[in-house]
């Protein structure tokens, strides 16, 4: 159980591979509108789905340093699933302020959700090869629960796992295309398993998947509950901050993007909203935070 913390001064820092992430910013804006946040999305090197874990690690690492160094914040939200898998546990014992990831908090949700335990789970190549899920569910109820196998006695008791890997999701919301033939053609192609597997619940295992969730209900069919872990995380750091609150204030935002930040602007505004304005440029190749 981590900590409450106390430090107004400070922001509450943010990152992922790109867009996704904006889902849990967006969450996290509405329920604490008095704390400072800085989102910084990654899209010079997006995609982290096909990366190796290695990698997506060292990322994660300079980009947590990047945040600790320059912004000074006093925690840190992974607002990306394959960064969760990948790096944090070691962002945790590299940093010396809380870390919150995705995996739990979306977990969580959809056990206790689902009527039947049949849980679907979609997500990059990266979350879904790490098996992070799998094995988040074996901690919280203390066996296994993969792939139709149910589990033991716990917090999800019977819970059964089905998990479906969808390369090209992310890179069609990275390009502002959240509907149309084309996504709903690959998305029926990859979520075939999971509506063969019949489960009643699906989990979004990655922070870009909320915006595509008309096409994903269209295709699993209306009676499947989609589970984000968006609100799930935002709430988690809400229970952070209980003893930080400043009632009344109006939190400041940063966006920094790796990549262009017109294009960042322009494809953030509509998918977050109005308020992302001014997006600051980050190039690795110009600084270092190592």
């Amino acid at each position: 159980m981590l900590t409450p913390i106390r430090n107004q001064s400070r922001p509450i820092g943010m990152f992922d591979s790109g867009f996704g992430g904006l889902t849990v910013a967006r969450a996290v804006i509405d329920l604490l509108p008095d704390q400072d946040l800085v989102y910084f999305g990654d899209t010079g090197r997006y995609p982290y789905g096909p990366r190796p874990q290695e990698e997506v690690r060292a990322f994660s690492l300079q980009i947590a340093r990047y945040l600790r160094r320059k912004y000074r914040i006093k925690l840190l939200v992974v607002a990306c699933n394959t960064a969760s898998a990948a790096a944090l546990a070691a962002l945790r014992r590299e940093l010396d302020i809380p870390v919150v990831g995705v995996i739990d908090p979306g977990l969580r949700a959809a056990t206790t959700v689902t009527r039947t335990g049949r849980v679907g789970v979609i997500g990059t190549v990266g979350t879904i090869g790490s098996g992070a899920y799998e094995q988040a569910l074996t901690a919280m109820t203390g066996t296994g629960g993969a792939n139709g196998v149910p589990t033991g006695p716990g917090d999800a008791p019977g819970t059964r796992l089905s998990t479906a890997a969808c390369p090209g999701l992310v890179e069609f919301v990275e390009r502002g295309e959240t509907g149309g033939e084309s996504v709903t053609l690959l998305v029926r192609r990859l979520l075939a398993p999971l509506i063969e597997a019949r489960v009643d619940t699906l989990l979004l295992g990655c922070t870009h998947y909320p915006y595509l969730a008309r096409v994903l209900s269209d295709v699993m069919g209306r009676e499947v509950v989609l589970v984000s872990s968006a609100d799930e995380t935002a709430f988690e750091v809400r229970d952070l901050l209980v003893e930080d609150r400043n009632p009344g204030r109006v939190g400041r935002h940063t966006f920094v993007s790796s990549g262009d930040s017109g294009v960042f602007e322009t494809i953030g505004r509509r998918l977050f909203g109005a308020e992302l304005v001014g997006a600051v440029e980050h190039r690795w190749d110009t600084e270092t935070w190592d």
